[in-house]
């Protein structure tokens, strides 16, 4: 019995590397292209293709909902104001909520029309309140493609309808939907499965989610479909687990059902082998400082983010290093404010993070009078002693 137990442990120690591979080869078998990420840290865990430029339908209205959501975040529109929906608008075909020429709608339904059931009609609807025209609009989402470095997208609709040079990558497709997912407001419209727009009069309108999975998947709160003939099935989408948020981009399946098989395989594959390991909090306190004539003697400094490195769940824990490195600070200063950066790292002097730094409170220059007094008791203190 004991060398039965023996020789079972070395077959498995010898054949487990071998299944390991041919778990990740069954990966997003049918599909184009697709990766895996962890949020936090930008880490790829899985890819496929991942760099190869295709149509990517719907999933074009994530870059869309990113110009929406600074605009609100920057105060230049609010959800409850009213859009006027053009004849432009109104006419977009394939998935729409139905919008009439001249309707009034809010700012709110339309997200929750665009990002729930793929409005066509919504985003253009939004597209020409923000940019002024549908092509302005078309003009910005590239705009910011470039600042994020995307070098693979280039779009010639909101909408993600079938246009020649309209295409991206899943590499490109996650660093939208993780610039998305930043704006963390969206997360409340992407995360409900059901609801009704225009509610309370007679055009009422039922919604339900063009993603199954954030019913069916545990953790799931986002984030966007997408089909058409040239794109056939893509999704992208998040979900979080204890400290843990994946994203998930599945490009060109061929059916509904098999996209969603393979994209719920892939976050399992994430969740089951890897977790995160905080190392600071965002708001943490890192220590203080002291600036000449400020209003505050000792300024308390922050992370501007949460400092994270993933792991493989049997990796063994471990000891990180931290160092602050200050910008030349000149008064007043801001929470906020980038006054410098964090810099993490192992054991062994490897880069882990890089983290903005700011102040936990705002700092003020002093007043002359207390500046006067401070000095004056340096004065009578040196005289003393």
């Amino acid at each position: 019995m004991y060398k039965k137990g023996i020789i079972i442990f070395l077959l498995i120690s010898i054949f487990l590397p071998s299944i390991k591979v041919r778990a990740d080869e069954t990966l997003l078998q049918n599909a184009k292209s697709g990766l895996l990420m962890e949020v936090s840290t930008g880490k790829i865990i899985y890819e496929k293709n991942i760099h190869e430029k295709v149509s990517v339908a719907s999933m074009t209205k994530m870059m869309g909902m990113v110009l929406i959501m600074e605009s609100l975040e920057d105060g230049k529109i609010k959800l409850e104001d009213m859009v006027v929906v053009s004849k432009n608008a109104s006419g977009m075909g394939g998935s729409q909520i139905w919008l009439e020429e001249g309707e009034k709608i809010s700012v709110l339904d339309l997200i929750k029309g665009i990002m729930m059931a793929s409005a066509n009609d919504g985003i253009v609807a939004m597209a020409e309140y923000i940019g002024g025209t549908e092509a302005n609009f078309v003009k910005m989402m590239n705009d910011k493609a470039k600042s994020l470095g995307l070098k693979d997208t280039n779009f010639v609709n909101p909408t993600g309808l079938d246009e020649k040079d309209h295409y991206s990558t899943a590499y490109d497709m996650a660093l939208i939907a993780k610039e998305l997912i930043s704006h963390e407001e969206i997360l409340k419209y992407t995360s409900i499965y059901e609801d009704y727009l225009r509610k309370g009069t007679d055009r009422q309108f039922w919604l339900v989610n063009t993603n199954k999975l954030i019913k069916t998947y545990q953790g799931a709160d986002g984030l966007k479909t997408g089909y058409t003939d040239a794109a056939m099935y893509c999704m992208a989408v998040t979900a979080k687990r204890n400290d843990m948020r994946l994203l998930a981009i599945t490009l060109g399946e061929k059916e509904g059902k098999v996209r969603n098989k393979e994209t719920s395989e892939l976050l399992d594959y994430g969740f089951n082998l890897y977790k995160v390991e905080t190392i600071k909090k965002k708001g943490e306190e890192l220590g203080t400082i002291s600036i000449d004539k400020a209003d505050i003697p000792k300024i308390k400094i922050i992370a501007n983010q949460d400092v994270t490195v993933l792991k493989n769940k049997n990796d063994k824990k471990e000891e990180y290093k931290s160092n602050v490195i200050l910008n030349t600070l000149k008064l007043p200063i801001k929470k906020g404010d980038m006054i410098g950066k964090l810099v993490v790292k192992d054991s062994l002097g490897n880069m882990i993070d890089e983290v903005n730094i700011t102040v936990k409170n705002d700092i003020k220059k002093d007043n002359y009078f207390n500046i006067f007094l401070k000095i004056l008791k340096g004065v009578i203190i040196g005289d003393l002693f």
